[in-house]
């Protein structure tokens, strides 16, 4: 219930519960807010601050005066309001202003909510809209939908239903029209084919009265002419993008086909000589695939290097630094995420890896939009641009990226194509390298030292589609067979508490017990609550705080869920910063219940959340092998519980192992890991930059 002021009068609706902790609550469903009555309400809700320019003392000559008429003369008649001392016309005008604008809002808000449509959507529409905004959505409730107002299909269906809207209005077929591309992308595709995307529309408005498949095929005309959907084609298929997709993948083609049509003029012996050279002042003798990644990266402006663990793409990217040293280029590192920025200074002795986003001067617009500030007219400064990770990277930020690379500059990008594609729409790395246009070297000789270790080996064979032996007692893999979920759940609380810690010598804040799925008993939320029991138990000393599904307590481990560009921290040295990113750990280190805060170390780094930013952390005792792509930890405890269905998939499973350097212990059943192996299925991204590059 936002924007509650004194004087006003508040009916509520909902229902009686008791919470374990806190007794008898009554839990809201529903609100009607009553604007103040009587001189005295009044008064108090004009001394609120609720409209600006109005301080008690004004509010007191003003209701003094007008009485109960204050709120109609405030906004009919404010010339009225200037035959009190202090306020000129002008400031009349402006006040009479403000109380309509804030009137406007709340009524807004109040139509809303009787559709159970949270205020912040009322806000973004005034904001846009203003004094129309509820005549608009009594027009058109799907209005609501759009991005730049955050409302879902549900209530706005729900609302025009209300208001007498037929099911096969257009209005409500370009809705959800709209909605299947976007709530696909949470799939990972950036377009669909149009024949999907009618019968998926026709499939989600099912019911009575629900649209024909050619009004559904018509809509796409007039969305197109709105500019709302483009149609293109891909591969020979027709197919629908929203805009700013078709946008960020046609500019992406184009920018990568411009660095493509520029060699480098350097001679083949004078890369020879750089070459030697690089080699004595890194004392290595380079392998064949290492050498050919030095060459390609002096013949090309873009280039992609992929491998394996102990393929030696580190060195390879150390010796491809020292090649840009040499050719006089100042190089920017960076990675998707924070954690695999860290590592990436970590590995090649660089310090100054930052993520894509820090980059770029990514900052959140009107909602969490992002703008950045380096783009085609304040490009970076740099000559060129290794991003590691590139597995994790989607459409709209290599996009982003793009924009703001110098024409003149090169990049690379170095991944790993076998792990998890990106959480984002689209299949970067992938379109990239099989594109047949952009030159990729790949990386397959494991090197002696690399191939001691059980871990990689282990990935290595999961990779090829066969079985790691987990019968050879290995220094750094183990397997422990347990097929029930409880069992395992039991086991893995074991390992982290005492069996590891005593027998190997790793702290239980060194190990990260990884699971490819959140639900069950062996799931994230259920493993996160029972670690959290035995590490971090409740204490008199402690302070917590209980949210709606966990309780965050000081000392527990803890994991940024979402960017956030505007979290400040300060660090170890007392400079002050922002930004905390999606996949940062930290450890709560105070809850402070005068301030609303809670303060969480980000490894040096202090940030204060104010309580209502809570949901952008959980616990991370345990977390999904998706969330832990781009980091790596000195242990890692992998949960393959049985029943795990569409998860139960190779790149998973190959993802998960590659996370652990020093030490990989896997709890469970065979027979999942066997059908992990066995299961090479990728879910398919419609993605047209494979597609466009080919044929640029």
């Amino acid at each position: 219930m936002p924007d509650i002021f004194p004087g006003e009068t508040v009916e509520v609706t909902g229902s009686w519960t008791t919470n374990p902790k806190y007794g008898e609550q009554f839990a809201v469903s529903g609100f009607t807010r009553r604007e103040p009555t009587g001189t005295e309400a009044i008064a108090k809700f004009l001394s609120s601050g609720v409209l600006r320019g109005v301080g008690p003392g004004i509010a007191k000559a003003i209701v003094t005066k007008f009485g109960e008429r204050s709120f109609d003369v405030i906004e009919q008649t404010p010339e009225k309001l200037a035959e009190i001392s202090g306020i000129t016309d002008a400031r009349a005008r402006e006040i009479s202003a403000e109380m309509k604008r804030t009137a406007g809002l709340r009524r807004l808000s109040q139509f809303l909510s009787d559709y159970g449509i949270e205020p912040i959507v009322a806000s973004r529409l005034y904001k846009v809209l203003g004094s129309s905004a509820e005549s608009d959505v009594r027009a058109n409730p799907y209005i609501i939908v759009s991005p730049d107002y955050g409302g879902k299909f549900r209530e706005a269906d729900l609302m025009a239903k209300a208001l007498g809207f037929p099911r096969d209005a257009i209005e409500r077929i370009e809705a959800a029209v709209v909605h299947e591309l976007r709530y696909n992308l949470t799939n990972g595709h950036v377009f669909i084919p149009s024949e999907t995307l009618v019968r998926a529309t026709l499939k989600f408005l099912e019911g009575d009265d629900s649209p024909d498949y050619d009004t559904v095929a018509d809509a796409f005309v007039e969305l197109s002419e709105m500019g709302l959907v483009e149609r293109d084609t891909v591969n020979g298929v027709d197919v629908c993008y929203l805009p700013e997709y078709h946008e960020a993948e046609t500019y992406s083609v184009a920018k990568l086909t411009a660095l493509l049509d520029e060699e480098t003029t350097l001679a083949d012996d004078e890369i020879d000589a750089m070459l030697t050279k690089i080699e004595q002042s890194e004392n290595v003798k380079y392998a064949d695939g290492q050498k050919l990644a030095v060459f390609t990266a002096a013949k090309h402006r873009v280039m992609a290097l992929t491998g394996g663990p102990g393929t030696g793409k580190t060195t390879s990217v150390r010796a491809i630094l020292a090649l840009y040293d040499a050719m006089g280029l100042d190089t920017l590192l960076c990675a998707p995420t924070g954690r695999a920025a860290k590592r990436m200074s970590e590995l090649t002795g660089r310090q100054g890896a930052m993520t894509v986003h820090r980059a770029l001067g990514a900052s959140p617009a009107a909602n969490d939009e992002l703008v950045f500030e380096r783009c085609e007219e304040n490009p970076l400064k740099c000559g060129a641009v290794v991003l590691d990770e590139a597995s994790m990277l989607d459409l709209p930020l290599l996009h982003a990226l793009l924009s703001a690379l110098p024409d003149d500059a090169r990049l690379l990008l170095v991944g790993d194509e076998n792990q998890l594609p990106s959480v984002g729409p689209g299949n970067v790395l992938a379109d990239i390298t099989k594109s047949g246009i952009v030159p990729v070297v790949t990386l397959t000789e494991i090197f002696r030292q690399a191939a001691g270790s059980a871990i990689v080996r282990a990935a290595h064979s999961v990779n090829r589609g066969e079985e790691p032996n987990l019968a050879e007692r290995g220094s750094d893999l183990f397997f422990l067979k347990r097929t029930g979920a409880e069992q395992i759940a039991q086991t893995v609380t074991e390992l982290i508490t005492a069996r590891l810690p005593n027998n190997m010598g790793i702290p239980s804040g060194e190990i990260q017990v990884l699971t490819p799925t959140r639900q069950g008993v062996a799931g994230t939320r259920a493993l996160n609550t029972r670690l959290q029991a035995a590490l971090n138990p409740p204490d008199a000393k402690k302070l917590e705080l209980v949210r709606s599904q966990y309780t965050l307590r000081a000392g527990d481990r803890v994991m940024q869920i979402r960017n956030n560009y505007d979290l400040t921290w300060t660090d170890a040295n007392g400079d002050d910063g922002a930004g905390v990113y999606n996949g940062d750990l930290g450890v709560i280190r105070a809850i402070d219940f005068a301030s609303d805060t809670l303060t969480v170390d980000f490894e040096d780094k202090l940030a204060q959340y104010p309580f209502g930013q809570l949901d952008d952390l959980e616990p991370a005792y345990a977390m999904t092998v998706h969330k832990s792509q781009g980091s790596e930890y000195r242990a890692v405890v992998l949960v393959l519980p049985p029943g795990l269905g569409r998860l139960a998939v190779r790149s998973v499973l190959y993802t998960a192992i590659t996370r652990a350097r020093e030490l990989l212990v896997i709890v469970g059943d065979p027979a999942t890991l066997t059908a992990m192996v066995a299961n090479n299925e990728r879910l398919r991204r419609y993605s047209g930059l494979r597609y466009r590059l080919r044929d640029s």
